[in-house]
């Protein structure tokens, strides 16, 4: 009896074991299919856009789902009717000059934030955050009329030069600080340990060197982050440069899309082409940076 008793124990184990096994690949199948009809939704409008800029104009007013016949001329043909040329160009010069602000101005905010200890810091940077809970929509205006202000301004001082309307400065100024932008890095800032800072004090380091020398090497994965963020944020803006831009000098490569569709009429895989001309950089800027995007979106998660 004894015998039989302690045989039965580890059979009901064992028993318990295999059911246990058995309902984990389930659970992991259910996940991975939410997760591949996410991606499905997520990856079915871009799809349909690539597959009709690759049409001709009978075969997608048929709405058929695939090209008979692969017009890759269609891009070259949209890159000229809309003068990508020129637009590109100038998103190019907007978000090199407003992502170097953004760098400029916010990583030493976010350093002082993080590393440097004065009155009032802390009530500062919440103030900072609670910015993050106003929708854009609501400040369209004060920023509207802050831009007209120190347009006029610059003009009595500087002339029509100073102008920043319809022209580059209405379009990155604005830009050039972000409350997101400050907390990310200062979550970051705020890891690195004290002992660096010691030691980097011991050597007669300031702020300043203990920040080049230091945090900036090291926090390469959270700056990559901001800096995807900003160029996708300044490439697909159109809101803000429909109201500050009028002229074709500095027209971004979004507005030149939207007046484009708006005059191609019915070429609808014209206006495709053009759509997947201005998201290929997008694409491409992710593509090379998705690492640090990952490491540096993990990375800022974590309380400092």
């Amino acid at each position: 009896m004894a015998d039989t008793t302690l045989t039965a124990v580890p059979t009901k184990e064992k028993s318990k074991g295999n059911q246990v096994k058995k309902t984990m690949p389930l659970a992991q199948m259910m996940i991975y299919a939410v997760l591949i009809i996410g991606v499905l939704f997520s990856m079915i409008p871009f799809l349909w856009m690539v597959s009709w800029s690759l049409m001709t104009r009978p075969e997608v007013v048929v709405g058929r789902a695939i090209p008979e016949t692969i017009q890759w001329q269609n891009y070259p043909q949209a890159w000229v009717q809309a003068e990508f040329q020129s637009l590109i160009w100038n998103s190019v010069r907007i978000t090199a000059i407003s992502i170097g602000g953004l760098l400029l101005f916010c990583i030493p905010a976010a350093y002082a934030f993080a590393r440097m200890k004065f009155w009032g810091r802390d009530v500062l940077f919440g103030v900072t955050l609670a910015t993050l809970m106003i929708p854009d929509i609501v400040t369209l205006i004060p920023s509207f009329l802050s831009v007209v202000w120190f347009s006029r301004l610059n003009q009595s001082i500087f002339g029509e030069a100073g102008a920043w309307l319809n022209n580059w400065p209405s379009l990155t100024i604005p830009f050039m600080a972000s409350a997101f932008t400050i907390f990310l890095l200062r979550q970051f800032f705020a890891q690195i340990p004290d002992e660096l800072w010691d030691a980097a004090r011991i050597d007669g380091a300031s702020h300043v060197d203990f920040l080049i020398r230091i945090v900036l090497p090291l926090s390469r994965a959270p700056i990559m982050t901001i800096v995807t963020f900003a160029f996708i944020g300044s490439w697909n803006s159109l809101l803000w440069p429909l109201i500050v831009i009028n002229g074709d000098k500095w027209q971004p490569v979004a507005l030149g899309l939207r007046n484009f569709v708006s005059e191609a009429g019915d070429e609808f895989h014209l206006q495709m082409a053009a759509s997947v001309i201005m998201v290929i950089p997008v694409v491409l800027l992710y593509f090379f940076t998705q690492k640090q995007f990952t490491e540096g979106i993990y990375s800022g998660s974590f309380k400092g």
